[in-house]
């Protein structure tokens, strides 16, 4: 048998642009999809009857994205990758899950109004404002952030994950505290 030489994974893989570009395209189609839900898309339900509960089921999911975060953020601080990747999968499925409640919430009921009468709607519009924008710059980060990782290119999913998880964290803790401000004015 010949001599075949043994190849090593490179630590320095070239991430192809072609993916970048996919998943950004992917995410802006997605964001551009959740807008028009939001904003011209007429409810099926304006009544409200049906799955009334899906705001506190939505408001649960990203609480338990948010803790599955701050778990990986520990492990990984731990160096216990295997527990690191565990965490971050399962904020993954929660936030993917929400996603999917959130859709079906704004198909059956639309936009929530908050009462711009309010004492809290200053502080309410601008939290609201800043948990879109950076929802909209998290979904491709994130979905980045997992390819890097998933394709073995861990120095650049280490340089981007400093950026993804704290944006990531923020959407998340801020969905719930609106979710608080909404039910508290209704």
């Amino acid at each position: 048998m010949p001599n075949v030489p043994t190849v090593l994974p490179s630590t320095n893989l070239r991430t192809p642009p072609t993916i970048i570009a996919a998943i950004i395209a992917v995410s802006a189609l997605a964001s551009a999809f959740i807008c028009w839900l939001v904003y011209f898309h007429t409810p099926t339900d304006v009544a409200g009857t049906q799955l009334r509960s899906l705001p506190l089921v939505n408001a649960v999911l990203n609480g338990l994205s948010t803790v599955a975060l701050l778990f990986g953020y520990r492990f990984i601080r731990a160096r216990r990758v295997l527990e690191h990747r565990s965490a971050m999968f399962t904020a993954f499925i929660f936030s993917s899950i929400f996603l999917v409640s959130y859709l079906v919430n704004f198909t059956l009921h639309g936009e929530t109004h908050f009462n711009r009468l309010s004492a809290w709607w200053p502080f309410y519009w601008k939290l609201l404002a800043s948990h879109i924008v950076l929802s909209v710059i998290a979904l491709p980060m994130i979905l980045i952030t997992f390819f890097l990782s998933l394709s073995g290119r861990f120095p650049a999913h280490r340089r981007l994950a400093r950026y993804t998880y704290p944006i990531w964290l923020y959407v998340s803790i801020t969905g719930v505290v609106v979710y608080w401000m909404q039910a508290a004015i209704h």
